[in-house]
């Protein structure tokens, strides 16, 4: 079987006067090396893309993290200078780009920035600078130069019972990065909680009926996905369910001919 496309979404970023459609490298070499599967760039052009198209042509769909958050005007915040950077036309495609690939039933990734996009893709909100809050651990990455420091492995987050995670992980513990000022507020509709940080913080939710895998992590498994087992877990679990797609969508191309 070859492999199967992932569309991945992209930041637009200022360089050189020019603006680039980009993605870090670590969210490319994990779908390609842990999912088994050729990753795809998607440019952030929000309305102007054929999501029906696109989804019609790939098996899966992975949100990256980013240093932008969701503009507040898509949950009913406030924008301002403490809750940016925004990334306005990563919005404009990936909040509908999620509501399509659920409704296609098409496997869904979403991690740090992708899962407060999933959140409020649904109707949810988020809170900003969770560190402020009593009783709230400090989510974001140490001071450091080196980025294996930045990522590195700091928390247990703890698997709720009967949910997707758990039959990744099973039931209990598993140890995580923490890079997000960031996290879930109101839950969005049809989500539910699959994992929490010892606070509470939310840290994985999963899409109640979904047709397909629709999972996403506040945290990043991208980074040790070479090394850690439970985020080879997930790309692994990520990768099955897009090779089940492509599958079944060979085999109904077939019937149809």
């Amino acid at each position: 079987m070859k492999q199967p496309l992932v569309a991945v979404s992209t930041d637009v970023k200022a360089f050189e006067n020019y603006d680039w459609h980009a993605t870090p490298d670590q969210y490319l070499e994990a779908a390609l090396s842990a999912a088994g599967v050729f990753p795809v760039l998607i440019p952030s052009f929000g309305e102007r893309l054929d999501f029906d198209a696109l989804l019609s042509s790939v098996d899966g769909v992975m949100l990256t993290g980013a240093k932008s958050n969701v503009h507040p005007a898509h949950y009913g915040g406030k924008a301002d200078e403490k809750n940016g950077p925004y990334d306005e036309r990563r919005d404009a495609t990936t909040l509908p780009l999620i509501r399509k690939t659920l409704e296609k039933g098409v496997p869904l990734l979403a991690i740090c920035r992708g899962i407060q996009e999933l959140n409020v893709a649904l109707g949810g909100t988020v809170a900003g600078e969770i560190q402020e809050r009593e009783g709230v651990l400090d989510h974001r990455a140490p001071e450091s130069d080196s980025q294996d420091a930045r990522f590195a492995i700091s928390h247990p987050v703890r698997i709720e019972p009967e949910t997707c995670l758990a039959g990744v992980f099973g039931v209990g513990e598993v140890r995580v990065n923490s890079v997000h000022r960031q996290g879930i507020d109101r839950l969005g509709a049809n989500l539910t909680v699959e994992a929490v940080a010892p606070d509470g913080t939310v840290e994985a939710v999963s899409v109640k009926g979904a047709k397909a895998f629709a999972v996403g992590v506040q945290w990043h498994p991208e980074y040790w996905a070479a090394s850690d087992d439970a985020s080879q877990r997930i790309f692994a679990a990520f990768g099955d369910a897009v090779r089940a797609h492509a599958r079944a969508r060979t085999d109904r191309e077939a019937i149809a001919r």
